[in-house]
């Protein structure tokens, strides 16, 4: 049975693709994907109702109903989506907190002047009382033809599963911009190497408790013609945060180690425990890893299968949240792809994406590397990124 997760994605597709169509205020037509036919959503009292196998079989709230309330929200003022995308840029109250110097004279006399007109609309511009010059501040979207708006929503779609066509339609009807899906893609690289860069230099406070395994992910473009290459992922037991991910072709001694030295370079601590299935690669790349002649030593929960007491489900269940993303793909183009791809949903999931475990919190938050308080969003992620660069 799929999960309200995958059916909430899936109306995000619906929506992006232009299916959702509003008979009456109770009443709507939610095209069928497959293009086979449609179905009607009508609401009942509080409660909305699907003529669809998914709802009345299964008495759940299908991905025809999730997308006909999220279009309902997208057309209230008070949370439409364009409301929604806006939240991921920081308030302008706080563009003061970011131009602390001039960018010219490096003074920190300066006011508000107007503002600038430019493709994006309207951007605040600032005068240096001692140079007399003026500048205007958009930190992390320099030079951007696109808006941050445009940019974020990109960059959450795509981590949300949904397909690189699919953002550029949903752009399109929700924004009116017209970008090339090489564009979207290559906006997703730009910031999650910019991403990539600022994560790797926090230290989560994480267990000594460590969860490792491996996937296939199809990659078509190989020299070798093969169409697989295999990620590897390590995951922390309390705090949830995704520590090390890695591509490599193979399942030997040496690749297992890449991903366990990665680990230990982000987290900065040598693991009590590193809980793996039965391949045979581990304990030597472990030992020649985390060897010490001083107690307590790194243990070696290998697990040979899944009747096992003991169980790697917290890894696995990262790796459906992988599959999820993967799914609506027909394979990636290439080794760099991969690691872009699996870069980025590291970041999604670490920083961005509550997790049930954590009673709504980020595995960051968890590991206390971003405040409980804080709101982290895409664009502020970016800001955060791009003045740790600058400095």
């Amino acid at each position: 049975m799929r999960t309200s997760n995958t059916r909430k994605v899936r109306a995000y597709s619906l929506l992006a693709q232009g299916k959702v169509d509003k008979i009456s205020d109770v009443t709507y037509r939610v095209w069928s994907q497959s293009g086979s036919g449609h179905y009607i959503v009508v609401k009942e009292g509080l409660e909305w109702k699907c003529e669809c196998p998914d709802f009345v079989l299964n008495h759940v709230t299908c991905k025809h109903i999730h997308a006909v309330a999220q279009y309902e929200l997208n057309q209230r003022s008070a949370y439409s989506l364009e409301s929604e995308v806006e939240s991921l840029c920081e308030p302008e109250a706080e563009t003061e907190d970011l131009v602390l110097t001039c960018k010219f004279c490096g003074s920190e006399h300066i006011v508000k002047r107007g503002y600038r007109s430019t493709q994006r609309g309207k951007v605040q511009r600032f005068f240096c009382k001692d140079c007399h010059k003026k500048f205007i501040v958009d930190v992390g979207f320099e030079k951007m033809k696109a808006t941050p708006q445009t940019v974020t929503v990109a960059l959450d779609l795509y981590f949300k599963g949904i397909s690189m066509r699919a953002i550029v339609d949903h752009i399109k009807q929700f924004y009116g911009v017209e970008v090339s899906h090489v564009a979207v893609y290559k906006w997703i690289r730009k910031y999650i190497r910019l991403l990539k860069e600022y994560a790797d230099q926090l230290v989560p406070k994480v267990s000594g408790i460590w969860h490792s395994d491996e996937m296939v992910l199809n990659v078509r473009n190989l020299d070798n013609h093969e169409n697989q290459r295999w990620a590897w992922n390590i995951i922390d037991n309390q705090s949830r945060y995704w520590l090390a991910t890695q591509i490599t072709q193979k399942r030997e001694i040496a690749d297992a180690r890449q991903v366990l030295a990665q680990a230990a370079t982000v987290s900065q601590i040598r693991p009590n425990a590193i809980v793996t299935d039965g391949l045979r690669s581990y304990p030597d790349a472990i030992n020649k890893e985390f060897f010490t002649l001083k107690n307590p030593r790194t243990q070696h929960v290998r697990i040979p299968n899944i009747r096992d007491k003991s169980n790697n489900n917290m890894v696995e269940r990262l790796h459906g949240t992988i599959r999820q993303r993967n799914k609506v793909m027909r394979g990636l183009d290439d080794e760099a792809t991969a690691q872009t791809m699996m870069d980025g949903l590291q970041i999604y999931y670490n920083f961005l994406r509550p997790h049930m475990a954590l009673d709504g919190k980020t595995p960051a938050q968890q590991a206390k590397i971003v405040s409980e308080t804080e709101k982290i969003n895409w664009a502020s992620l970016i800001k955060k990124a791009t003045k740790a660069r600058m400095k």
